[in-house]
């Protein structure tokens, strides 16, 4: 997450400090380039297996690199790949139009148009009337105070992919000004509600990203792996069917928990639902944007529950969605050009969507998967499963990103459990649901995550032993509720 190096304080020459700031900077960012630049390397000097081939490697190489790029972000994520489809182009491994064809994909439309909602959902202030509406029904105890943003998450998710978006432009300046209200602030007054109230949202944003296929933007390319793989296409109303019951238990138990572990100092807020009842009468009735944001909110859900009966693609839906707030005039072309977020997702997302792709193609992840079975070998399926499961989940210690794991990971443990005789179903979804669940593990997991750790009212250690068991509470949840509902729906 980059950010503008502040002006020098007055009086302070800003020569004096400048030069040493931009050397560290400049050693730290050339650094970035030497792992990313030795990882493909490293690649290319492993000699080429026998039935691959030599241009197969190199887009081998150069993913690796990608994926590397994405991690350790030498330039934003958005560069990394723009550069990795160049390279591709100019290295001859693809056609031009070939490297190039992920931008046409339609989910990268879905993605793109979907963030475009979140700016009329945050414009009209419809998010924040929801987020309102949920405190002063439910918001008079701290529990309840954090079930009503919660609820205003989930709400929010099933349309908005952009858990920047939700998070860090509807939920957050909310919980913030909830703590504050409670005279709760960084330092010695944390306990009192911050410090409860930050964690518990971003863990239930975490199962909230799990439990949509608009949960957080990589899911669509993750449904897209699991359908490359499988041949199972994740629909919008299957992965949600899917994730209903772990997820309500999830969304449940985890507040609880951290309830239980984290209380806080104050428990009955009888002001924040006061505060709320202020907030939606100054904002008085609802304005003509909010109530088209609605329609085409409700609008554009419906059609994603029920595509199975008209057919209509999800990007179609999402697009004319995008068009009737254009024509209706919530949303200016302004409004639509200058939405960074979303153009930085189109640029990786459709970058990221071919090279996966291609890759698929020359045979690599089915000669990893073939020599990978070879670890569990003789295992029972279930007992692979578990491992590699775990495997999967705890590897994102190691990640600043669902997308980066899942792209890197999410093929190869497939076709490894797969290869070791899991029903496809439950390998697709298990995997799926928790390239989501993990990001819970670290303060850098996704997103919302220096969101919500960046203000100050929990310490490092403290964050990753909330989310570590967090993950002791979701894993048996989503494995034993989730594994049966599944059973119960015929899907394995």
């Amino acid at each position: 997450m980059d950010e503008d190096v502040p002006p020098a304080p007055y009086g302070r020459k800003p020569e004096t400090a400048k030069p040493a700031e931009s050397r560290s900077s400049i050693r730290s960012q050339l650094v970035r380039w030497g792992i990313v630049l030795l990882t493909a390397l490293a690649v290319l000097l492993i000699p080429t297996p026998e039935g691959i081939t030599p241009s197969s490697w190199r887009l081998l190489a150069i993913f690796v690199a990608t994926i590397t790029g994405s991690i350790v972000r030498p330039v934003p994520g958005g560069a990394i790949v723009l550069l990795g489809v160049s390279a591709i182009a100019l290295t001859g491994v693809l056609p031009v139009r070939d490297a190039l064809s992920g931008y046409a994909d339609p989910i990268v439309w879905l993605v793109l148009a979907a963030f475009f909602m979140s700016r009329g959902m945050i414009k009209t202030g419809l998010g924040r009337r929801i987020a309102f509406l949920f405190i002063r029904a439910i918001g008079r105890h701290s529990l309840g105070l954090g079930y009503a943003l919660v609820s205003t998450d989930m709400l929010l998710a099933m349309i908005i992919p952009s858990t920047g978006a939700r998070s860090g432009g509807i939920i957050f300046p909310v919980a913030k000004s909830l703590a504050e209200a409670y005279e709760s602030k960084p330092g010695a007054t944390a306990g009192r509600l911050g410090a409860f109230l930050m964690p518990l949202v971003y863990q239930c944003d975490v199962i909230i990203c799990a439990m949509f296929l608009t949960g957080q933007a990589s899911n669509v390319l993750i449904a897209k792996f699991a359908q490359e793989v499988t041949g199972i296409e994740l629909t919008y109303s299957q992965w949600a069917l899917g994730a209903v019951v772990p997820g309500v238990l999830s969304l449940i138990a985890v507040p609880l928990l951290l309830y239980r572990i984290n209380p806080p100092e104050v428990k009955h807020t009888p002001a924040a639902a006061e505060l709320a009842a202020l907030e939606l009468k100054r904002m008085g009735r609802m304005s003509w944007g909010e109530k088209m944001m609605l329609i085409v909110f409700g609008l554009v859900a419906g059609l994603w529950m029920t595509t199975v009966f008209h057919g209509i693609n999800y990007a179609v839906v999402a697009l004319v969605g995008i068009c009737v707030l254009l024509l209706s005039g919530v949303l200016s072309w302004e409004d639509v050009i200058s939405e960074r977020g979303a153009w930085d997702v189109f640029i990786w997302y459709g970058g990221l969507v071919r090279m996966a792709e291609a890759l698929g193609e020359t045979g690599i992840t089915k000669r990893f998967a073939e020599t990978s079975a070879g670890f569990t070998s003789g295992w029972k399926w279930w007992a692979a499963l578990a491992l590699l499961l775990l495997v999967y989940f705890y590897a994102h210690y190691g990640f600043a990103s669902i997308t980066a794991h899942a792209t890197a990971m999410y093929i190869p443990f497939l076709t490894v459990i797969l290869a070791a005789g899991a029903p496809p179903y439950l390998a697709v979804l298990s995997l799926a649901y928790f390239s989501n669940l993990d990001a819970s593990l670290t303060h850098y997991g996704t997103t919302p995550a220096p969101i919500y750790f960046g203000a100050g009212y929990v310490t490092q250690r403290r964050w990753w032993l909330l989310g570590l068991l967090a993950s002791l509470v979701n894993i048996p949840i989503w494995v034993i509720f989730g594994f049966s509902w599944w059973k119960l729906l015929k899907l394995w």
